[in-house]
């Protein structure tokens, strides 16, 4: 376990921003180039103003954890280690809350190490953790609420040759999926599931027992839910031996046709919650290359490449000076990406030099500063892997009148394309039946 800092950042507007990692001159150099936290990026600069080293890097998790909840006041009497005040400003004064809060300190610092762990094999220490605790102070009783948010997904380069290896461009949406749990009394999980309209679509109940069970007739979703569930039993054994439960609530922000995510923005959530690793989790029920889970946890444009069937993630700074001249346009036909898969496993052959090729069309297309040479990336990319799959590209399939250039996105042919064009293209989209089209900058983090 290697050694860690919890930080403090005083932001250009005055507030306070509470960090930890493992390498702070990297991670000071992150938030001051505008790709750390979101709160600092739209803060700058930022000014480092107080940190602790820790032996372990858990320590340092539980210890930022503990900062965020506290007042701006007791903040400052920290950074000032003005620890007169510091006591003053505590919350439990009285001694069995002080006991009670010790107690708790003491559960929460073991799930925090099982989370920490978790994060640091996956490679991401700057991933959140799945912790919340607080006092109800009118009764002994310790209400748990926790909240997790995973982000969508678009992969812009390299579908399904990213399943064997191919270095691939993947971007976060503004758009993606939130599950909240309450910690409730009864061994059971009452699950409910909203729409972006907060409309609810789905809910169950699931006893918690050796073998978890629906209360409900046998039907997909719950079936799939049931899954997910015994997955996670087999990566955290510990996680459902409890006498109580959990009231789960999710919401999507966006359609669930519109293939941004719904089941791996929902993995990624999970798998905080019960503390195991997401691409596992991932990979024994859903299945796929695992990029859908790099982008849930990245908030810039990626990288991504499975190397001996491990994710490798990397920030790239793909900010397109043209990406006003570029959109996003919903077919509404959608497309199981499990189908597209098995399809591509049965009609691809030697792939040497088709990965080589969309490698470097990846690492082009990052660094490509100008409409006509993206476009160009776009057709090479939409030509090399329609003759993989043997499928038509979708701008000579559907839009062969189109004067600008359309890229396949994903499972090809129904949810989102990529398009790019000098010339707004709403009218032309709205023509053919299409009016889900959305600009860069509203679908991209």
């Amino acid at each position: 376990m290697p050694k860690g800092f919890v930080y403090i950042l005083e932001c250009s507007d005055g507030t306070f921003y509470t960090g930890s990692t493992i390498d702070l001159d990297k991670r000071l150099d992150e938030h001051q180039s505008g790709n750390g936290a979101n709160h600092t990026k739209k803060r700058l600069p930022v000014n480092l103003v107080f940190f602790e080293e820790f032996q372990r890097i858990d320590d340092a998790f539980y210890r930022e954890k503990q900062i965020q909840g506290w007042s701006r006041k007791k903040k400052l009497a920290l950074i000032e280690s003005n620890f007169d005040k510091l006591k003053d400003y505590a919350e439990c004064k009285n001694d069995s809350h002080y006991k009670k809060w010790l107690r708790l300190r003491s559960a929460t610092k073991n799930r925090l190490r099982s989370a920490t762990e978790n994060r640091l094999r996956s490679g991401n220490d700057e991933q959140p953790i799945f912790e919340t605790l607080t006092i109800n102070n009118k009764s002994e009783s310790v209400a748990e609420r926790s909240r997790s948010y995973s982000n969508g997904k678009l992969l812009i380069t390299g579908e399904y040759v990213v399943l064997d290896g191919a270095l691939s461009l993947a971007v976060p949406t503004k758009y993606g999926q939130s599950l909240e749990v309450e910690t409730i009394n009864e061994p059971k999980i009452i699950w409910k599931s909203l729409n972006e309209k907060g409309v609810v679509w789905f809910e169950d109940e699931f006893i918690i027992n050796e073998i978890i069970k629906s209360l409900k007739p046998s039907n997909a979703i719950s079936d799939r839910l049931i899954q997910i569930f015994d997955v996670v039993k087999q990566l955290n054994q510990d996680f459902f031996s409890t006498k109580t439960g959990f009231k789960v609530t999710t919401k999507t922000g966006f359609p669930k046709n519109w293939g941004l995510g719904t089941s791996s923005t929902l993995i990624n959530n999970i798998a905080q919650w019960a503390n195991v690793d997401p691409y596992k989790l991932l990979e024994n029920t859903f299945g796929g290359s695992g990029y859908d889970i790099a982008c849930a946890q990245n908030n810039t444009p990626i990288s991504y490449q499975l190397q001996k069937g491990k994710p490798v993630v990397k920030p790239v700074n793909f900010n397109p000076s043209f990406k006003n001249h570029l959109y996003f346009v919903h077919l509404n036909k959608k497309q199981n990406s499990r189908e597209g898969i098995k399809y591509y496993n049965n009609h691809k052959s030697d792939l040497n030099s088709v990965i080589s090729d969309i490698n470097n069309i990846t690492l082009k297309m990052v660094d490509c500063n100008n409409l006509s040479d993206f476009e160009t990336l776009l057709i090479l990319h939409e030509t090399i892997i329609s003759n993989v799959t043997k499928q038509i590209p979708v701008k000579e399939r559907l839009f062969n009148d189109f004067n600008g250039s359309i890229k396949s996105l994903g499972a090809w042919g129904g949810d989102f394309v990529l398009v790019a064009s000098k010339e707004n293209p709403f009218n032309y989209f709205n023509k053919k039946g299409f009016d889900t089209i959305i600009p860069y900058d509203e679908m991209v983090l």
